[in-house]
């Protein structure tokens, strides 16, 4: 079996924000990148076998008690290393530089001076715009290290060993506000590295086919599918691999949007062809959440409730004899368990289908743990599933209930359905979802005084939210036309019960969240 994985980059994590960032851009290019936290084992970071190492930023000072330093086995490898900011430091100190507080610290845009006879910088102009992040600069470098970049502030801008292919930026070239930070890490990927971009959608596809029925063999797998992009595209993948070994449940919870139970059922049992069972526990789910507003024990309350309903399923499941539990993990996830427990298999809640009583011991499979999320919808549209599913707007776990603020009852759920498809089917209509990362509709627990006709209402609040995002991480309220507001506010007071007062969120991330709660 190939692995497509093989003679990628791994990318040492050491607390940087823009860790991640690195390995997109790298895969990018079609190149496999894997994040590894700063004490990885040896064997854990050379699975696959990499062509090279990149050294994330941090926010240590590499003379700080404690501070991370470079993995002794990564220069004893003699692989071609990148080290950025707090990366080129570690390196730095660890082959005898040294590393000294800088006179004024560099934050934000900066401009350096590059040699553009160096293999980092070969094709770039000499002056690059870059995003520096540090208070620590290179005062002397190793020996064998030249030169290749400054500024005014940091004589070792960058530097490189030619010879042994070891190189630091102290900037940030993952960043998009540095312009050139691309063609930079595609320098030291295939010119320094000599990677092959043989990382695709449908390389994946064919590797994790074939992964896939080498693990399963002819038992048969369950998997928690909510309709959400993870888990579609990995029964996608599961049922194109084993076809009817693979058992699908879909729990509706009563908190999902307008038709989408019924959109799941006729998608992948009637379209798709799976085995899937769909489960309606919606009088469950909103007998337990009565009277319950706090928005953190809705949540945990759903958790809990979603995992016995579906336990319920696994035990007869595995009465029948499925021994693997399929979870639409992917690779963000792993990440940011491995970075807060050091443990690669923890599964965030909401997320997956972690918790599971101990009675039930499947065995995991986890298709896309791999993939960030645009990898994982570009699978999903070289698998053939729907536009609509592929690219399905991001709905958190718990779904409407952290939308329908105050006391879940089915009324109120129900109003919020309605409003929620008026606003996001006039912005599908009006052309505007390029405007849009994510929207949606938020039913408010206040009641304001209105006119209608001759008649006085004292009626519920429906609040817009509409943002635009890269990554989700920020977030800008998305400048939405007035025209365009004026008509989804005038068809929601109009046709839906229960409202009659339309507002609209222009709160941004930070301070405020995407969701309301």
């Amino acid at each position: 079996m190939t692995d497509v994985r093989s003679g990628g980059i791994a990318i040492i994590d050491y607390g940087s924000q823009y860790t991640q960032l690195i390995a997109r851009r790298v895969r990018e290019m079609g190149v496999y990148a894997e994040v590894f936290p700063h004490d990885a084992t040896r064997e854990k970071v050379n699975t696959h076998q990499p062509r090279g190492y990149i050294f994330s930023g941090g926010p240590n000072s590499i003379y700080e008690e404690g501070a991370p330093q470079m993995p002794a086995f990564v220069l004893a490898e003699g692989a071609p290393t990148l080290g950025i900011c707090y990366g080129m430091q570690a390196l730095t100190h660890a082959l005898g530089g040294v590393v000294a507080p800088a006179q004024a610290r560099e934050y934000g845009s900066a401009r350096i001076q590059a040699d553009v006879t160096s293999p980092l910088f070969a094709g770039l102009p000499e002056s690059l715009e870059v995003w520096m992040s540090h208070g620590d600069r290179i005062d002397a470098p190793p020996a064998g290290f030249v030169p290749m970049a400054s500024t005014p502030n940091a004589p070792f801008a960058a530097m490189g060993d030619v010879a042994r292919r070891l190189y630091g930026v102290q900037f940030h070239p993952e960043v998009v506000h540095t312009p050139q930070g691309a063609a930079l890490l595609k320098n030291f990927v295939f010119g320094v590295c000599g990677c092959e971009a043989k990382w695709s959608a449908a390389s994946f596809i064919e590797d994790s086919i074939a992964r896939i029925r080498e693990t399963a063999g002819s038992e048969r797998v369950l998997l928690a599918l909510s309709g959400g992009v993870d888990s579609a595209v990995a029964g996608a993948l599961l049922h194109q691999a084993i076809g009817e070994q693979l058992v699908c449940v879909f729990v509706n919870t009563g908190m999902l949007r307008l038709h989408e139970p019924e959109h799941v059922v006729r998608v992948f049992r009637d379209q798709q062809g799976m085995n899937l069972l769909a489960v309606d526990a919606t009088e469950t789910f909103l007998e337990a959440l009565r009277g319950i507003t706090e928005p953190e024990a809705k949540r945990k309350l759903i958790g809990r409730l979603f995992i016995d309903e579906f336990a319920g399923q696994a035990r007869q499941m595995s009465a029948q004899g499925v021994k693997f539990l399929a979870q639409g993990t992917i690779y963000p996830d792993v990440i940011e368990s491995a970075a807060s427990s050091k443990a690669s298999k923890v599964i965030k809640s909401h997320h997956n289908v972690g918790g599971l009583p101990d009675d039930l011991n499947f065995a995991l499979i986890e298709p896309l743990r791999d993939l960030f999320k645009d990898e994982v919808r570009k699978v999903g549209e070289a698998l053939g599933l729907p536009a609509d599913i592929v690219w399905r707007q991001p709905f958190p776990g718990p779904g409407l209930a952290v939308r329908c603020l105050g006391n879940l009852i089915w009324e109120r759920l129900e109003t919020l359905r309605a409003a929620d498809h008026i606003f996001t089917s006039e912005l599908v209509a009006a052309g505007l979802t390029d405007m849009a990362s994510q929207y949606f509709a938020v039913l408010l627990p206040v009641k304001s005084v209105g006119v209608m006709g001759d008649n006085r209402t004292y009626e519920e609040v429906i609040a817009l939210r509409s943002v635009s995002t890269d990554d989700f991480m920020t977030a800008d309220w998305s400048r939405l036309p007035y025209e365009f507001l004026a008509r989804v506010s005038s068809r929601i007071v109009n046709e839906v019960r229960g409202v009659n007062r339309v507002v609209y969120d222009i709160t941004s991330k930070p301070p405020g969240t995407i969701e309301w709660e």
